[in-house]
């Protein structure tokens, strides 16, 4: 019964959809489709209608009515654009985990290392002469500790950062 019903409204449905999704510039598929839904939802409540042919043509019209609507409701987005230029959430997740392991591989660190990356690695962006100060050292023995405690990191770094990287 149902196949049958279905079977002979198609054609029927595909051109009333078509006219009224052109008239309004919907789209006909989707007219099509809300159409077939309503049908169902009419045939599991109320069994077939009576006049099939003259219920799908209100239907096709109530449905386009109904789409109009929704579509003059709807309006332009007018928040802010997206900041292409800014990272996006994967991203800064990323980048926060990177900075994670960066700090925990620093905290690893032998001897003065790692309060001297902490205060290279610092918003405040601190001198040579402040950071030299804040640990008590000289000014011209930062350079070589710097760089024997970057010696160290990347040291440190290296296994880790081999063992996440793709091969093949």
């Amino acid at each position: 019964m149902t196949h049958d019903l279905v079977a002979t409204l198609r054609p029927l449905l595909t051109a009333e959809a078509a006219a009224e999704a052109y008239a309004f510039g919907d789209e006909p598929n989707d007219l099509e489709q809300a159409v077939w839904l309503r049908l169902l939802e009419r045939l599991e409540t109320d069994g077939p209608p009576r006049d099939p042919h003259g219920w799908l043509r209100k239907a096709v019209r109530a449905e386009a009515r109904r789409s109009r609507r929704a579509t003059r409701l709807e309006g332009p987005y007018d928040g802010e654009p997206a900041d292409e230029a800014r990272p996006g959430p994967e991203q800064l997740v990323l980048t926060a985990a990177r900075h994670r392991a960066l700090r925990d591989a620093v905290g690893r660190l032998p001897g003065r290392c790692p309060r001297l990356l902490e205060a290279l690695l610092s918003p405040k962006d601190l001198t040579y002469r402040e950071i030299a100060g804040e640990l008590g050292i000289s000014q011209g023995s930062l350079g070589p500790e710097r760089s024997r405690c970057l010696g160290c990191l990347r040291r440190l770094l290296t296994p880790e950062v081999a063992a996440c990287e793709v091969r093949g």
